[in-house]
């Protein structure tokens, strides 16, 4: 098996027992092997966030939106990165940009259900299209 694979098992082998700093390095090392994996990307931008690393999970989901245009997880992930940064500023008294990072939460999970939407729509033609912002549900 690839290093990259035996890295990437750890990584979330360790982000399943709350170990996020080392599930965070263990997806890097993946990386550094298979740079445009987004598999990987994933796992590192969500240890990020649960590591309080959200500037940096932010930057890792934009880069997998970037390789992968039509992944809407990635979209999904920033939405719930956005939120916890407004979350963050909210309890700082920030309310204008806390207000500015619910909008990009919303724009971003927007996106999400869009790009679900045409993947659905790939098999189901008839698929109703997606409900408006703040109709889904978002599990962290």
């Amino acid at each position: 098996m690839s290093d990259h694979i035996e890295h990437y098992k750890t990584g979330m082998a360790t982000y399943g027992q709350g170990d996020y700093a080392t599930a965070i390095a263990s997806f890097e090392k993946a990386l550094e092997i298979k740079p445009d994996w987004t598999e990987a990307m994933h796992g590192l931008a969500l240890a990020l966030m649960h590591d309080q690393k959200l500037d940096r999970a932010i930057e890792v989901g934009h880069a997998i939106a970037e390789i992968d245009k039509e992944d809407p997880f990635a979209h999904t992930s920033l939405s719930m990165f956005y939120q916890r940064k407004s979350q963050i500023a909210e309890k700082a008294g920030l309310e204008k940009q806390a207000k500015e990072l619910i909008q990009l939460a919303e724009d971003q999970g927007s996106k999400a259900r869009l790009l679900s939407w045409k993947i659905e729509l790939r098999t189901n033609p008839d698929a109703v299209p997606p409900g408006p912002a703040g109709s889904m549900d978002v599990i962290e």
